[in-house]
C-alpha cells in the first residue's frame, strides 16, 4: 500500500466555481440556455445560472414566477468538496453506511477511500493490475468489494494495512459488484457474459448466471435479496430469481448498450441507463415500462436511488449529472462539475450526499440540500423496504419527450407531496426499539449462520480424511 496522501477539498460555504444549472417547476417562462436540454414534460420553467450569476443576481431570473413558486423552495444541491489523488478517470465510488468513508475506483488500477472528516488523510489501496471498475462496501461498512479488468474480485479491509482477499472464477473483465443486504454474499457481472454469485465469509463462488449474449455491464440485488438485476451490451435487462437460478423476465426496450441497472428502494421498479442516451425506468411485477427519460445528449453512464425513492440521479458522457423528480416525472437540475464525461454517480445511504467521479480524475461530493426531510432519522424507524407482493406505491408513468408544460397538468396535480403525518413520540420509540431487537436477531442468525459454516466445512474434513483412512488401511 502506498503511504496515505493529503485530501484535497472544498468547502461547501463558498460557491462552486463548477458550472450548476438547474430546473425548478413554476408559472412563468424562462430563457432556455443552449447547454440545457429540455426538462421532462410538466417543468414549466427551466433556469440556468453559473456561480458569479448565483451571486449577483443578473441571470437566470424567473419572468413571472406563479403559485407554485409560493411555497417554500428547496435548497439547491452544493458542491461539498472535491478529492484529488487519483491518476487517470474516475470510474466508481461509494459511500460507507456511516458516510465517513467514501471509495473509489479507477483506470490508474488504484482504490481510494477517502474520509469524509475535513483535513483527514486517504488510503490508496494498490493491489489490482489493471483498472479498478466497481466498488460496493458491504451493509455494515466492515469490507469493501472491488472488481477490475485484471479479471479479479478484491474484498479489502478498509483501514490502513489495505489487506485483501482474491476471488477468481471470470474469465474477462469484472465490471460491476454488489453486495445483497444481509451482506452474506455479494453479485458481480463481467465481460464474459457471466453473472456470478459469491458466499462473503465461505470465501468461495456459488453458481452462474448465464443466459446473456454479451458483455454484462452491470449486476445489482433487489432490497429484499429474492431477486438480481443485470444489464448487458446484448440491449436487454434480465431479472432473475436468486433461489431457483430463472431468468424472471428481459426488457428489450433499450436501442443500444444498457450500460447500469439498479432497483428502486422499495423493490417494485428498476431503473436502467443506456448508451442510446436515455433512462427507463420498469415495474418489476407488471414488467410495464413506467417512466422514460431522454435528457441527456450522449451516453447515460450510471444512476443512484435517492434512498426516499423519490429522486434519481445520473451521470453522463456529456459531462453532467441530472437529477429527476420521479413522482412528478420532471427534470429538477442539471450540474455541471466535471471537466469531461461523468463516469459514476451515488447517493450515500442517508440521501444527504451524492458523490460523482469523471474521466477528469475527481471525486465530486454534492450536498443534496433538495430533499428537506431529514432521511437520516426516517430510516432508523421506518419499516423493511417493502416486498414485491406487499408493495402497493408505483411511480407516476412519464414520457419525457412530451414537450414541456403540455399534457402534465393532471399527473402533476395527482402527485402532489401530502401534508406531513406527525408520528406520536411513544411510537417512534416503540418503533426504535423493534428495529433494535429487529439488527440484533440479524447479527444472531448471523453469527449461527458462520458457525455452522465452520462446523460444516470440518465435518467435511473429517469424512475426506476417514475416506483417505479407508483407502490406506488393507483389507
Amino acid at each position: 500500500m502506498e503511504p496515505a496522501i493529503q485530501l484535497s477539498f472544498q468547502s461547501g460555504g463558498k460557491k462552486p466555481r463548477r458550472r450548476v444549472s438547474f430546473n425548478r417547476g413554476g408559472r412563468g417562462e424562462a430563457k432556455r440556455p443552449a447547454l440545457l436540454l429540455a426538462a421532462v414534460g410538466g417543468a414549466e420553467t427551466e433556469r440556468d445560472a453559473t456561480a458569479a450569476a448565483a451571486s449577483s443576481g443578473s441571470s437566470g431570473a424567473l419572468d413571472a414566477p406563479g403559485p407554485a413558486m409560493a411555497a417554500p423552495c428547496l435548497e439547491d444541491p452544493s458542491l461539498e468538496r472535491h478529492f484529488k489523488g487519483h491518476r487517470d478517470a474516475v470510474t466508481c465510488v461509494d459511500f460507507s453506511l456511516n458516510t465517513k468513508q467514501l471509495a473509489s475506483g479507477s483506470m490508474d488500477s488504484c482504490l481510494m477511500v477517502w474520509h469524509m472528516k475535513p483535513q483527514s488523510r486517504a488510503y490508496r489501496f494498490a493491489g489490482h493490475k489493471d483498472t479498478v471498475t466497481c466498488v460496493n462496501f458491504s451493509p455494515s461498512g466492515h469490507l469493501l468489494a472491488s472488481g477490475s479488468r485484471d479479471k479479479t474480485v478484491r474484498i479489502w479491509v478498509p483501514n490502513v494495512k489495505g489487506e485483501s482477499t482474491v476471488f477468481r472464477a471470470h474469465m474477462a473483465t469484472v465490471r460491476s459488484i454488489h453486495f445483497c443486504s444481509d451482506g452474506q454474499s455479494f453479485v458481480t457481472a463481467s465481460d464474459d457474459k457471466t453473472v456470478k454469485v459469491w458466499s462473503t465469509h465461505r470465501q468461495k463462488f456459488l453458481f452462474s448466471l448465464s443466459q446473456h449474449i454479451n458483455w454484462v455491464r452491470c449486476a445489482k440485488f433487489s432490497p429484499d435479496g429474492r431477486l438480481i438485476v443485470s444489464a448487458s451490451d446484448d440491449k436487454t435487462v434480465k431479472v432473475w430469481d436468486k433461489t431457483s437460478r430463472e431468468c424472471v423476465h428481459s426488457y428489450c426496450e433499450h436501442g443500444s448498450f444498457v450500460t447500469y441497472v439498479d432497483f428502486h428502494p422499495s423493490g417494485t421498479c428498476i431503473a436502467a441507463a443506456g448508451m442510446d442516451n436515455t433512462v427507463k425506468v420498469w415495474d418489476v411485477r407488471t414488467h410495464r415500462l413506467l417512466q422514460h427519460y431522454q435528457l441527456h445528449s450522449a451516453a447515460v453512464n450510471a444512476l443512484s436511488f435517492h434512498p426516499s425513492g423519490n429522486y434519481l440521479v445520473t451521470a453522463s458522457s456529456d459531462s453532467t449529472l441530472k437529477i429527476l423528480d420521479l413522482m412528478e416525472g420532471r427534470l429538477l437540475y442539471t450540474l455541471h462539475g466535471h471537466q469531461g464525461p461523468a463516469t459514476t454517480v451515488a447517493f450515500s445511504r442517508t440521501g444527504e450526499y451524492f458523490a460523482s467521479g469523471g474521466s477528469d480524475e475527481q471525486v465530486m461530493v454534492w450536498k443534496s440540500n433538495f430533499d428537506v426531510v431529514n432521511y437520516g432519522e426516517v430510516l432508523r424507524v421506518q419499516r423493511p423496504p417493502a416486498t414485491l407482493a406487499s408493495s402497493s406505491r408505483t411511480l407516476p408513468e412519464v414520457d419525457s419527450p412530451v414537450p414541456p408544460g403540455r399534457g402534465r397538468s393532471q399527473e402533476s396535480m395527482q402527485s402532489q407531496p401530502q401534508e406531513p403525518v406527525s408520528i406520536p413520540q411513544t411510537l417512534t420509540s416503540t418503533l426504535e426499539h423493534i428495529v433494535g431487537q429487529l439488527d440484533v436477531l440479524t447479527q444472531t442468525v448471523s453469527i449461527l449462520e458462520q458457525r455452522l459454516t465452520l462446523t460444516e466445512d470440518k465435518l467435511k474434513q473429517c469424512l475426506e480424511n476417514q475416506q483417505l483412512i479407508m483407502q490406506r488401511t488393507p483389507p
